[in-house]
């Protein structure tokens, strides 16, 4: 089985964050958005996953794309790099990894985490992960029927027409067929508001006889923008709340911590009450000041601060602060 993960996107919605990295690979709880998106998915598989393919922007650089495969080696695959450097849709971005569209494939687009309780029936045509929410004009969503088969795809219906909104999760049982069916949708020039839909080749999937089905997970979660990520972060958090994520390497001293946290390696902590819902990567000094449900970077020196619902880039200075902040990589800031 191959897992497909496109994330070229310049994540316009979580800046200042990703001036200077990918969205994907922003941290939840210590681990990169996308690292902990395919191992949750390698966990659901139910069979071995010997292939990851990104897609990503050429502009991310050496470093991201050793980054990359090092997660998927981690996991038991091969990790193989593609790149989308045009934003013409969600058919076109997963086209280019045509070369890894064959055989079973899950997609999975690396902007949503996910809980689940289920193993992934692989025998199915195919399986689309939805989630009923409120207001689904953002999204693309699915109708039923009575045997619970999906009838129908629209994307972002301007009026109602379903709340089963598709969380960006897919499972293909023949990966050639897909890879036919996004082509077909590129060399014909069909487009939906302007960009090759990925609905748009499950409709004609659909017609031909494909069988898609509805998969249900126990949560979605978004990591949009910083509001959302944080978010996020701290239902990672309680997810974990039995696994010690302090580090062994970390220098707490005169301070609380008040779980559940995840504090990365030669973190300093002195005179301080951090938590709950805190996430503090490696290097970063934290002194004499308040840090609950915020994600800081590495190499973040914070002081005489009371943080909330905030994010912290990497090597950011920050001194006498007492609210919500979002600070990206290289900010210094005193009040």
């Amino acid at each position: 089985m191959k897992i497909i993960v496109p994330m070229a996107g310049m994540g316009k919605r979580m800046r200042p964050h990703t001036l200077t990295i990918p969205k994907p690979l922003l941290p939840i709880a210590g681990k990169p958005i996308v690292q902990r998106l395919v191992e949750d998915i390698t966990k659901i598989a139910n069979e071995k996953v010997d292939e990851i393919a990104y897609i990503i922007g050429e502009n991310f650089g050496a470093e991201t794309e050793k980054n990359l495969k090092d997660i998927a080696a981690s996991l038991g695959a091969k990790g193989t790099i593609y790149y989308q450097d045009e934003a013409l849709g969600t058919a076109h971005a997963i086209l280019c990894a045509a070369p890894s569209l064959n055989g079973k494939v899950i997609v999975a687009f690396a902007d949503t985490l996910f809980k689940a309780d289920f193993v992934l029936e692989s025998e199915k045509d195919g399986i689309i992960w939805v989630q009923k929410i409120e207001d689904p004009r953002a999204f693309g969503v699915v109708k039923v029927d009575s045997n619970n088969v999906i009838t129908d795809f629209i994307e972002k219906p301007e009026v109602f027409v379903s709340d089963l909104a598709i969380i960006g999760i897919y499972y293909f049982k023949d990966g050639a067929y897909l890879r036919s069916e996004l082509q077909y949708l590129i060399d014909n020039d069909i487009k939906d508001k302007g960009e090759y839909q990925l609905t748009n080749a499950l409709e004609n999937m659909k017609k031909k006889g494909t069988k898609f089905s509805p998969g249900a997970v126990t949560e979605w979660l978004d990591c949009g923008n910083k509001d959302a990520t944080v978010y996020t972060n701290k239902r990672i958090l309680e997810f974990n709340k039995n696994e010690n994520l302090v580090s062994d390497k970390a220098v707490i001293t005169d301070s609380v911590i008040l779980q559940p946290c995840y504090i990365g390696e030669n973190v300093q902590i002195s005179g301080s009450v951090v938590g709950p819902y805190a996430s503090i990567s490696k290097g970063s000094v934290i002194k004499d000041s308040i840090i609950k449900n915020s994600i800081i970077q590495a190499s973040a020196k914070i002081k005489n601060s009371h943080l909330d619902n905030s994010m912290v880039g990497n090597n950011v200075e920050l001194n006498g602060t007492a609210h919500q902040v979002s600070i990206g990589d290289f900010t210094t800031v005193n009040n």
